[in-house]
């Protein structure tokens, strides 16, 4: 049965080998084992329930959490040639009988249902009576007490199921689980521990960034202007800051939608439908939007406040990059931001979650301090399997900032926790070092304290942020509940004693991506792709994804072999879709005098970009092989395994930041002043129409060059 399924992962899917974990958790589904797959956001998890789907006779049943994650995945497979549909609320009465009676007739070979479906009499008769291939938990940590993202409908699924005579197997599928989360799946739908497949936490091409001390609304201002085409995902804590954002940023021209529960329905719809459509690049929500998202190409989520815990932080995170492409994963931190989740944590009826939720803070309050490799900080907290070295992406791993000696510094906080008794919170910790005169200090005595005034020289804010750093980091511990209150532990008797140093990372801002494909080629393709969705009522991205389109642009197949053999092209892909992308990539390959050779289809799609190990920036490595070595591009970039255009935005971004290009070896001065003049007659200032309007026959390089030289390329 693996030869029919990975025929079908070809013929369907265009791929010609399984991820990691898909094979394992598809045979154990196949060999009728109740499965358990644990997989990072992006992994593939709805492979490993839809090749068995097609393999099995009969129809699998997949529970989904949110009406829009049903549509988008029912898309996805009608789009592949596979009969799929969705019942629930949102179809009226007579639509949803018609499909039930579809149903029954085994018409469909999916059937997506929400977990209040199963409390209808009616349609539990109709499973009854036919053959099922498989049953599904999508999002399964929804059935477990002890998930972040809990549903009482989702657990009471389990015993009715239990009740029918024709059971088929089993499956349960997550990307954010502890261990505590994947003991009680395994107890709750009797998974064995050899069919628990867990591949970790990681998302290779995930980069993550904590940035603290900017006005939030700025960063995201000047973040959105440098990625005008790409979409992505703003979360803020509450509706008032999503509308807000929203409504500045729309001020300022931006193409950004909002979504929260404080919307009626039809704007909720409106709006998803939009950002699916990139109609809308940017959409600020709160964390109502996220879990019913199919969009595989959103390449940035920022984070505008710290969520509640990690495991609403990375599967929100994980949002980005679904499609094996590079994501950017930003969360803006501000110390006001605990004090509103505490309040959150206060509102909840559940008096005996309360204790847990505050440990589940502190954790996510830790991970905006570490500096530690803010990936391996998550994989840690996951008790991810596998084991990591740091990412070498994260603003930790980068170390773009400076190192500072703390331990003096440390020894005085240390001190100071001591001599409080071990019985107070970071802020009035803080007072006391900074030598404030409140009346608390006054009512406890604590100005006649050693350590009152220590650290005069900082600010209440910084100190406060360096207690949590040292929290982090495992010197101070703050106990359980609302209040916390400081305590030493034993890393902090070392620093005392002078036995440990303590370095202290000052974190950057900022973070470049270096891009291989051609971005030209990659926004034609895309508004052709944007063309036949709209035609086809689809998702642009259901037709191929980014990174396909991406591998169009470098590989350029002027046959339907060589497109089969891209990476997202299969069989029913280039049937429906192959004709048009070829015609209009034929043009595009006859002007190279030589195509890369593909490299082996694969479901993993690496992110194109490459580093330095040598500690050096890429760019800068290129731009002394430019200038000290005299190599020309192709040398180079044949040399460093990139392709032409990674090597020329190398110099260009070098020339960016105030190295000497030799302008000369892209341009002569005719060339030059014939850009200039045409650049100037242009309304619409962009490379496309720019080159066709030019009188001499110059490259995209050419004349990207000469824009670079006359601080024209941001115009």
């Amino acid at each position: 049965m693996m030869e029919q399924a990975q025929r079908l992962l070809q013929t369907y899917y265009g791929f010609s080998s399984f991820r990691q974990g898909q094979e394992q958790a598809i045979q154990e589904v196949l060999n009728h084992n109740n499965t358990l797959a644990v997989m990072p956001t992006g992994g593939g998890k709805s492979l490993c329930y839809q090749i068995p789907g097609l393999t099995l006779p009969g129809t699998a049943i997949v529970i989904s959490p949110l009406i829009s994650l049903m549509k988008d995945q029912v898309d996805a497979l009608n789009a592949y040639g596979i009969s799929a549909t969705y019942i629930n609320s949102s179809l009226s009465t007579e639509e949803q009988r018609e499909r039930i009676r579809n149903m029954e007739q085994g018409r469909y070979q999916f059937v997506y249902v929400a977990p209040e479906r199963f409390d209808s009499g009616h349609f539990l008769g109709t499973i009854q009576r036919m053959q099922l291939s498989l049953i599904a938990f999508d999002e399964a940590h929804c059935i477990s007490q002890w998930g972040h993202d809990f549903r009482p409908s989702y657990r009471s699924i389990v015993p009715t199921l239990y009740q029918i005579p024709n059971l088929p197997v089993l499956m349960a599928l997550t990307a954010t689980a502890t261990q505590e989360v994947i003991r009680d799946i395994k107890q709750l739908i009797e998974v064995s521990d050899d069919s628990v497949v867990n591949t970790g936490f990681a998302r290779e091409n995930l980069s993550f960034r904590m940035i603290k001390g900017r006005d939030k609304r700025d960063f995201v201002q000047e973040y959105l202007k440098n990625r005008p085409q790409e979409s992505g995902i703003i979360y803020t804590a509450t509706r008032k800051d999503a509308d807000q954002l929203q409504q500045f940023l729309s001020k300022q021209g931006f193409a950004a939608g909002k979504y929260h529960a404080g919307m009626s329905e039809n704007e909720r719809k409106d709006m998803q439908t939009k950002f699916v459509q990139d109609e809308v690049t940017t959409i600020i929500a709160t964390n109502a939007f996220g879990m019913g998202i199919d969009k595989s190409n959103v390449r940035y989520v920022i984070h505008y406040s710290m969520p509640m815990n990690i495991e609403s932080y990375y599967q929100e995170a994980g949002r980005a990059g679904r499609d094996g492409e590079p994501g950017d994963c930003v969360l803006l931190f501000s110390s006001q931001d605990i004090q509103l989740q505490r309040f959150l944590i206060d509102q909840s009826p559940v008096e005996e979650k309360k204790k847990e939720e505050y440990v589940k803070l502190q954790a996510m309050v830790n991970y905006c301090h570490t500096h530690m490799c803010l990936q391996q900080y998550i994989l840690e907290y996951f008790e991810d399997p596998n084991a990591h070295e740091p990412c070498g992406k994260c603003s930790n791993c980068t170390h773009a900032g400076k190192e500072k000696d703390m331990t003096k510094e440390a020894q005085m906080v240390l001190s100071c926790v001591k001599r409080m008794g071990q019985s107070f919170g970071a802020g009035l910790t803080a007072k006391v070092l900074k030598g404030s005169a409140s009346q608390k200090i006054k009512q406890f005595q604590f100005q006649n304290l050693p350590t009152y005034g220590l650290m005069s020289t900082y600010t209440e804010k910084q100190i406060t942020r360096f207690i949590h750093f040292l929290t982090a980091e495992g010197f101070l511990t703050p106990g359980e509940g609302r209040y916390p209150r400081l305590q030493l532990t034993s890393k902090a008797l070392t620093v005392l004693k002078g036995e440990r140093p303590v370095v202290m990372l000052v974190e950057a801002t900022t973070m470049d991506v270096e891009e291989s494909y051609n971005l030209e080629y990659f926004e034609e393709l895309r508004q052709l792709r944007k063309s036949i969705a709209g035609e086809a009522g689809l998702p642009p991205y259901v037709i191929f994804s980014d990174s396909t389109l991406k591998a169009f642009t470098i590989y350029l197949p002027e046959t339907k072999s060589e497109m089969l053999s891209v990476k997202g092209v299969g069989e029913q892909k280039w049937e429906k879709y192959g004709e048009p992308f070829l015609e209009l990539i034929r043009p595009w390959a006859e002007q190279v005098d030589e195509k890369p050779n593909q490299v082996e289809k694969t479901t993993s799609m690496k992110p194109t970009t490459q580093s330095s190990t040598s500690g050096e920036a890429s760019h800068l490595i290129t731009y002394k092989m430019w200038t000290d070595d005299e190599q020309d591009i192709q040398e180079i970039a044949k040399a460093r395994d990139m392709s032409t255009q990674t090597i020329e935005n190398h110099l260009f971004k070098s020339a960016d930041e105030g190295e000497s290009i030799d302008w000369s070896r892209f341009f002569n001065e005719e060339e030059e002043q014939e850009v200039l003049r045409v650049f100037n007659e242009l309304e619409e200032k962009r490379l496309k129409p720019l080159k066709e309007s030019l009188n001499l026959p110059l490259s995209y390089a050419q004349i990207k060059a000469t824009l670079y030289k006359n601080d024209l390329w941001k115009t």
